[in-house]
């Protein structure tokens, strides 16, 4: 349709505008993104690359660095010069208006969507043919089942798996909060060992051959099968998980320091384009696009999503109750 026409060609213009000024700026950025974004990444940034050339003539690159959400916030605070973050998690982005001043307080509304550009949830892979027939939540704790996943102190990735789980026993106990802090308990205690992010708890089930099931995002879980071979893992969407956000930020701190606030700021509005949302599709992950999200609509199962809002009355008190020092995160990991 016509609107529709003009509508992506607005889109589009927007994540171009500045470039004018960008001449003087830097010709690269720095996006310290999650731990297992980096085949996206590799896939988007040259695509925006030609397309920032083939406006303004200038040749540019964008560095990546990737390692779990929460270190990668940390590595900021402290002095890493990353241009723009594509994380995980809220928190992670959150932390550096809190701790650091970095960004606006009001950084959810400086792009669509609350900053987030896609999104995701905690699913399964499992080894080919099901053999412990993990279909739910419940299965992860019958005996002898082994789970990976990375640990959650440092992982963005974790964090939503221990989420989800918990979101999980709320619903299925009907809010009892001490069955669902029992039923995470129970969670840890078949985790044989936990990676400090997601691609290292990727390689202990998928190449060490550790584990019955690997609990990560649906689009590294599809993308894991793909790669490693769908005669040897199969993805489980639970019918139930948590909806998985996937902020983005201009590290204003940084970007006017270094000269790149028009760049990063078109890298960051390109994520919305059709022509990116189409390959952030192509990679399993759920995308905002209502075009681009019929498009690959077959790839993915249906699943009751609830939101970190509505199951525990958002970040800010999950921060307070479940990841604080001695919270219930800390108290799931003690051992008896």
């Amino acid at each position: 349709m016509k609107w529709k026409a003009v509508f992506h060609g607005l889109v589009l213009g927007a994540a171009f505008s500045g470039m004018a000024l960008a001449a003087s700026g830097p010709s690269s950025i720095l996006n310290a993104s999650y731990d297992v974004g980096r085949e996206l990444f590799a896939e988007l940034n040259p695509v925006f690359a030609a397309q920032w050339k083939a406006k303004t003539g200038e040749t540019i690159e964008i560095n990546q660095t990737h390692a779990g959400s929460s270190s990668q916030a940390r590595s900021i605070l402290e002095g890493l010069q990353a241009d723009v973050v594509t994380f995980n998690q809220v928190p992670d982005v959150q932390v550096l208006h809190d701790k650091g001043n970095l960004i606006p307080a009001d950084w959810q509304t400086k792009f669509a969507h609350k900053s987030s550009p896609f999104y995701s949830l905690p699913a399964f892979l499992v080894r080919k043919g099901n053999p412990k027939q993990i279909k739910n939540w419940g299965d992860l704790v019958k005996p002898g089942v082994q789970v990976i996943f990375p640990n959650p102190k440092t992982s963005g990735n974790a964090r939503y798996t221990y989420l989800a789980a918990v979101a999980y026993a709320l619903d299925k106990y009907k809010g009892d909060h001490a069955k669902a802090q029992a039923f995470a308990k129970a969670l840890f205690s078949h985790v044989p060992v936990f990676d400090t992010g997601g691609r290292g708890a990727t390689t202990t089930f998928a190449d060490r051959n550790i584990g019955d099931v690997l609990v990560t995002f649906e689009a590294e879980a599809h993308g894991i099968a793909k790669e490693k071979g769908e005669d040897k893992f199969e993805v489980v969407t639970p019918p139930i998980s948590l909806l998985a956000e996937f902020p983005v930020a201009l590290v204003d701190k940084v970007a006017d320091k270094r000269g790149s606030r028009a760049l990063a700021t078109a890298y960051l509005k390109f994520l919305y384009t059709p022509e990116a949302q189409d390959v952030i599709a192509r990679n399993f992950y759920r995308v905002r696009d209502k075009k681009i999200e019929a498009k690959y609509a077959k790839q993915f199962a249906p699943v009751k999503l609830v939101t970190a809002e509505e199951a525990f009355g958002g970040w800010q008190k999950i921060a307070k109750e479940h990841f604080a020092s001695d919270g219930l995160l800390d108290q799931a990991f003690a051992k008896e």
